[in-house]
């Protein structure tokens, strides 16, 4: 979105029993072991003559007999990398070895690699129409501890976007091109979006410039309203079709497009020569609905379109930073896929079983990546006081009261304040001060959602989805789209 990707050739199976779920089998979780799926959603989609031409994980195996690495990861400590492989084909990210790979230091995401065969890997998105974090650089890239999951009981990550991440390739082969037929889905964290531009996955510009409406076809997901929306305050899952975020045939409001915001959501968007669709569900359960089947919107440029064919993951197509949001996988196909055909995927994508506990539970500090630091919490509540430490296992920082009544500590040279005003658990209680720079205490706010807001020399601080689980990431960043510091609950 501006203004502001050789297949598999699996088994195939009859249709009758794509439709009944009966082949779809997701990861089990048997004596602490994985155990591969007999089918996987590109197996599926191949049955159904649609096949993947891209296909990306970091939480899983899409293919039952994919035993390939399923995304890269880089450590801070001497830049080596390691790919990371499902625990067996067909099966869920192996997490111990990447845990193992970045213990004791950092750890980002770059590569996520393409399970199709066509090679339509992600890597760190160039600068586009909207330049990177930093004039004319590179998009920043993800954190590789900062969505921690369980899939089928096994931990596993995801890709956590925020504001200023992205990934792309812009030599993506076998995608649609101008008015051809392709679908897609994505698992997305329904709770972590904003209203920035643009958190999408899909088809878009191979040049990372807004070439014109029509020449992207994406998945979209927040609750920006500049462009399209639908009915309630959102999120929505809306197509990016550039110059446009269409949840409907309607150019801007479309009644039938619900808000929805599922822990785990599944989003669909598919389209051929004067028809599209949008489609959506829960990923833990139950099926996908359809919002909107019909004729592309009555708007030049967008019948017939001009799809490129590069694939973006967090940004629009001219690399516009300014979204949020958590991708756990996804695919595009060939050709448009049949209702039937994304029902039995959305069947194994449930029997995968999408979680956030298992291995992943618990309390722990709040550690923020490279900085050395630590939030510490006494308890989960809401509302709870937060205390920043040291993350290199001492005891925790020693705080000095100071004639005005603040606690400061000094970490790595610089002044830190704790506010020590609040200690009550409910919505409105004062937490922490960061940094003391003279300009008088910072106070932040734990708002009735969870959130913990409120800015100071352009820092945010954000409790991403007011979750209180082992690993729920927690945002430190600047607020105008720059250099993002995570936190997570370890």
């Amino acid at each position: 979105m501006a203004r502001q990707p050789r297949t598999a050739r699996p088994r195939l199976i009859a249709p009758a029993l794509v439709a009944a779920g009966t082949l779809v089998t997701g990861l089990l979780a048997g004596g602490g072991t994985s155990q591969a799926a007999t089918q996987g959603p590109c197996d599926i989609y191949a049955a159904g003559g649609t096949p993947c031409v891209a296909a990306h994980s970091t939480t899983r195996a899409l293919y039952g007999a994919y035993n390939g690495p399923l995304y890269q990861v880089r450590r801070a400590s001497d830049n080596a990398t390691r790919d990371i492989a499902p625990l067996a084909a067909g099966g869920v990210a192996n997490a111990s070895a990447q845990d193992s790979f970045c213990a004791g230091t950092t750890c980002l995401i770059t590569v996520i690699y393409d399970q199709s065969g066509r090679n339509n890997r992600l890597t760190q998105a160039p600068p586009g129409g909207f330049q990177g974090p930093a004039a004319g650089g590179y998009d920043n890239l993800a954190n590789a501890t900062a969505a921690p999951i369980t899939v089928g009981g096994h931990k596993a990550y995801g890709v956590y976007v925020a504001p200023g991440t992205g990934y792309r390739n812009n030599n993506a082969t076998g995608t649609a091109t101008g008015d051809q037929p392709e679908g897609m889905y994505a698992i997305f964290d329904g709770t972590h979006y904003n209203g920035g531009c643009c958190f999408d996955y899909g088809n878009a510009e191979r040049n990372s410039r807004d070439n014109g409406n029509g020449t992207m076809e994406a998945i979209y997901f927040g609750n920006i309203k500049v462009w399209g929306y639908g009915a309630g305050n959102g999120p929505w899952i809306m197509a990016d079709l550039e110059n446009g975020l269409f949840s409907g045939v309607n150019q801007r409001y479309n009644a039938n497009d619900p808000s929805i915001s599922h822990r785990y959501l599944t989003a669909i968007v598919k389209g051929g020569p004067n028809r599209w669709a949008i489609r959506g569900g829960n990923a833990q359960s139950g099926g996908v609905s359809t919002f909107y089947d019909g004729v592309r919107p009555n708007v030049p440029g967008y019948n017939p379109m001009r799809k490129e064919g590069a694939i973006i993951l967090g940004t629009g197509g001219d690399n516009s930073i300014g979204s949020a949001g958590t991708f756990y996988e996804g695919v595009m196909t060939s050709g448009y896929p049949s209702d039937a055909t994304e029902n039995a995927v959305q069947a194994n994508i449930v029997a995968a079983g999408y979680g956030t506990g298992g291995s992943n539970t618990g309390t722990g500090p709040v550690h923020a990546v490279g900085a050395g630091k630590c939030l510490a919490a006494p308890n989960a509540t809401q509302g709870t006081q937060l205390q920043i430490a040291g993350c290199s296992g001492q005891a925790n920082q020693a705080w000095t009261r100071t004639a005005d009544g603040r606690l400061t500590a000094t970490l790595g040279g610089t002044t830190l304040c704790l506010d020590a005003s609040g200690q009550g658990t409910s919505a409105g209680t004062k937490v922490v001060t960061w940094p003391c720079n003279g300009q008088g205490n910072q106070q932040w706010t734990v708002n009735s959602n969870g959130t913990v807001t409120g800015v100071q020399s352009g820092l945010c601080l954000d409790v991403t989805g007011a979750s209180t689980a082992d690993g729920a990431p927690v945002e430190l960043w600047t607020c105008n789209g720059g250099s993002n510091q995570q936190w997570t609950l370890g």
